[in-house]
């Protein structure tokens, strides 16, 4: 059975029981069940966002709602593409004065971009674990983790989901995407570019080795998220195996039997915007260096067959350019049990915006701000591949919905 064919399988049996539980909860309770509780689509505002911003940048109440339960219209996607830029705001990455035109104007113009897509916190690497695991941040993730710890639990487990305590390489008993998708047949992998060999990273209790760039080697371990969980780092065949050099995706995208179900892309950080100034390089980073990055792998990702079939791509940025800048939060983001500020200076990430592009699925040059963050980023993923929610993807007020697969 091919990825595409399972998934479909998969998900027709989740949502049905998860129907199914929904309408007798309704009958029993007297509720009404909407699709999209609290909103009416493209309509809202990216405006609806808590917490700390620029001077001059308000910061509405947003309302808290229900979590959405998945819709039973759900697109058949077969294969997902992520891609994350580190650190630009939505101003920075998609504003008229952007410095990545192709990323901004060209790829735009392809797919919805949604203007009230946030990040969860501060600094960077609690962002990406948020992606594939719905864990909140604590104060070594907050700090981008300058040494590979592993997690020590202080207290029992908290809602939803959340391991209490404090460090970088979390249990083996916390779930991720990647598990789910192993357990439900699916594939996935990580590619992350300038790693020098598969499932790279530091020995537990030591600095890490991959913090900076240098001149042949711009790989960071904190924007490789699979690298922080000992149920995939534990079993070497296993990570090498899934967590690959992005050269590997060349070869993978060739064939529709041989792209996986998730593709996770990292840029290195020269490439990813993160640094202004490249090691090894002409010199030239930011978002110069990110948008030539895009024009060599974005084509070769949309022209695959995967993609072309059934594909789903989205791309965001990981944070905005720091606390002090933008730490807001949108979609009913709070305090967690092992952060009282999950942005350091407030309450989330900041707006970043995010593109999804889909020619099966998504209307092309359209936007919608409806608020979303990287929890709804992996819930509206969990969703698409019949597999439950994880973490504080349980929580979210909204999942991608017909504002965001509006392809008649």
């Amino acid at each position: 059975m091919s990825s595409s064919a399972g998934l479909r399988e998969h998900r027709a049996a989740y949502l049905g029981i998860v129907g199914t539980t929904l309408l007798v909860l309704a009958v029993v309770l007297g509720l009404g069940l909407s699709p999209h509780p609290g909103s009416s689509g493209s309509s809202g505002s990216p405006g609806g966002a808590t917490g700390a911003g620029r001077a001059g940048v308000p910061a509405a109440a947003e309302a808290p709602t229900a979590a959405e339960a998945p819709g039973a219209d759900l697109p058949q996607v077969g294969h997902v593409f992520v891609v994350n830029i580190e650190n630009k705001g939505f101003g920075t990455t998609w504003g008229a004065h952007s410095r990545a035109p192709y990323l901004a104007k060209t790829l735009r113009a392809k797919g919805i971009l949604l203007k009230g897509y946030y990040a969860t916190a501060h600094h960077s690497l609690p962002n990406y674990l948020a992606q594939i695991s719905g864990q909140g941040p604590n104060s070594q993730t907050q700090g981008d983790c300058p040494v590979y710890t592993r997690f020590h639990e202080t207290g029992p487990v908290a809602a939803p989901q959340q391991v209490v305590g404090n460090g970088c390489v979390y249990p083996k008993k916390v779930q991720t995407l990647a598990g789910q998708l192993d357990a439900a047949g699916l594939t996935w992998r990580g590619y992350m570019e300038d790693m020098a060999k598969p499932c790279q990273h530091s020995r537990l209790g030591s600095r890490e080795r991959w913090a900076s760039a240098r001149a042949h080697e711009q790989y960071a371990t904190r924007h490789n998220p699979f690298m922080y969980f000992r149920s995939i780092t534990s079993r070497a065949t296993y990570c090498k195996h899934h967590v690959r050099p992005l050269s590997a995706l060349t070869e993978d995208l060739k064939k529709v039997s041989t792209t996986r179900s998730l593709s996770y892309l990292t840029p290195d950080l020269c490439h990813d915007a993160h640094d202004a100034s490249c090691k090894g390089n002409d010199g030239k980073g930011g978002l110069a260096a990110a948008n030539a990055w895009f024009r060599t792998w974005i084509p070769r990702i949309r022209h695959s067959p995967a993609f072309q079939k059934d594909g789903l791509l989205v791309i965001t940025a990981d944070e905005s350019e720091g606390a002090a800048e933008d730490s807001r939060a949108c979609c009913g983001e709070g305090p967690g049990p092992n952060a009282g500020q999950p942005g350091i200076d407030g309450p989330g990430g900041g707006r970043v915006g995010a593109l999804v592009i889909a020619p099966q699925f998504v209307k092309a040059g359209t936007s919608s701000k409806r608020t979303y963050n990287h929890y709804s980023l992996l819930a509206s993923l969990e969703d698409l591949f019949g597999v439950g929610r994880l973490g504080y993807a349980r929580t979210v007020t909204h999942v991608f919905g017909r504002d965001v697969y509006n392809k008649p």
